[in-house]
């Protein structure tokens, strides 16, 4: 082997080496950093977030310390945060996550808006949906090596208004800008599918401009990776991981006074409820609903009285049906549904809700998606599997996975409120799914 042929394989090992060490990320819509956990573990630095909430963005920094932080609407910052990285960083950024706001995201109305747009009426739109927008001219002009976009699976149903004002699907405008530079297609994945135990739906993109994630895209037709659980598991994936396998030892807690909190774990606490709401729920069994309960007087314990949306459909999605008795059908006596009070006259009615509001989670099933209400028993399928109250803030960080990761919710030794611990764990892709998908994207790298 010539010396030159020497120094060509020293230098190619070197800017491989190099490569591998300087694995840069840039988080758009960052939140309080919960996604980011899935990079780090992996060994690429975020040293670039953007979020527009100051309270999320101080969490985020107080985890991320050497990360540059831009807390602006990302209209106002794009060309900033294109800057600070040129003037910092010579080669183009490894990886880019955005997140942005889901609320804007639409599963219906898809049809009716275009309608509109071809009669000449402009329909309503949620400007938020257009944040897209800016995040796409940061990926144009510092071309990543590789891109992750993760919403809800209403993401692909989302029309916005382009640059040129006209009306457009989220995902084709995607497509569109990024022409063939970039491969990849969005896929709808339930995390529980993942080793989160918890059913949470989302959509994630995966794209990239490397030859090897190209050629393996052709291959495959999808840069994410396989499913590694399923509901009963089979001979490649293991079955779900349930609400039992993650919380069942914690101290019991109760949503009454003195009860409600554990001394040893200021996270581990619930919200108080007040005396009907215990009792609706000390008579609700695992996996119910107490709009469903039935009669407790010891005398009667009649267990046939109209189930909620009993003459409707059997998926629980039905609103309050006018059907369903408060007293029971047998003795007349009060029975423990939800219900509301006339201050005036006393008269008691049932409260109207879906039948998955006060209803129990099951022991042996991954949780139902967290979001940022999962506080009220009222929420949809919030309630503890066996004990009298939510689920605590601690628990729901384990089904978020971000207890498997090192993440502080104090600043300055100070826990952050609840209400922000709360809205990160509501708004984050659990942390475990981010992670298993840089793990592909590394293989593929």
């Amino acid at each position: 082997m010539h010396n030159t042929e020497k120094c060509d394989i020293i230098q190619e090992i070197k800017r491989n080496r190099g490569a591998k060490m300087n694995r840069n990320a840039i988080s758009l819509f960052s939140s309080s950093g919960i996604g980011d956990l899935g990079l780090q573990a992996n060994g690429i630095k975020t040293v670039i977030a953007c979020e527009i909430i100051r309270e999320r963005m101080n969490l985020f920094q107080n985890n991320y310390p050497d990360a540059m932080c831009f807390c602006d609407d990302i209209w106002n910052v794009e060309k900033d945060i294109i800057n600070y990285y040129n003037a910092n960083y010579q080669e183009p950024p490894f990886l880019i996550l955005a997140t942005p706001p889901c609320q804007g995201m639409s599963s219906n109305g898809m049809g009716k808006m275009l309608s509109d747009y071809r009669k000449g009426l402009r329909p309503k739109y949620d400007e938020r949906n257009r944040l897209i927008i800016p995040a796409i001219h940061i990926i144009k002009t510092l071309q990543p090596e590789w891109i992750i976009f993760e919403n809800v699976s209403n993401m692909g149903n989302t029309l916005i208004y382009d640059e040129n004002d006209e009306l457009i699907n989220i995902i084709e405008y995607i497509h569109r800008e990024l022409g063939d530079d970039y491969v990849g297609e969005p896929k709808v994945i339930d995390c529980a599918d993942y080793g989160v135990p918890q059913h949470r739906v989302r959509l994630i993109t995966v794209l990239t401009r490397t030859k090897k994630g190209k050629d393996y895209y052709n291959t495959h037709k999808s840069l994410l990776p396989e499913a590694t659980h399923s509901l009963s598991g089979d001979l490649i994936t293991e079955p779900w991981i349930t609400l039992r396998q993650v919380i069942e030892k914690l101290p019991a807690l109760r949503a009454e006074k003195g009860k409600n909190a554990d001394k040893h774990n200021s996270l581990h606490k619930v919200p108080l409820l007040d005396a009907k709401k215990l009792w609706w729920l000390d008579n609700t069994p695992e996996g119910n609903t107490a709009f469903n309960n039935q009669c407790v007087n010891p005398s009667c314990r009649f267990s046939g009285n109209t189930l909620h949306c009993a003459k409707h459909n059997s998926e629980g999605i039905n609103k309050f049906n006018e059907d369903t008795p408060l007293y029971c059908e047998k003795c007349g006596s009060l029975l423990p549904r939800p219900y509301v009070e006339d201050k005036s006259t006393g008269e008691k009615r049932l409260m109207k809700g879906f039948v998955s509001a006060y209803k129990r989670m099951n022991w042996d099933e991954p949780a139902s998606t967290l979001t940022q209400n999962f506080q009220y028993a009222c929420s949809d399928n919030k309630v503890h599997p066996s004990q009298t109250r939510v689920l605590s803030l601690w628990e729901a960080i384990i089904i978020q996975t971000i207890a498997d990761y090192p993440f502080s919710f104090s600043i300055d030794g100070k826990q952050v409120k609840d209400g922000l611990i709360r809205d990160t764990i509501g708004e984050s892709v659990p942390p475990k799914m981010i992670d298993l998908v840089v793990k592909q994207i590394i293989a593929n790298s």
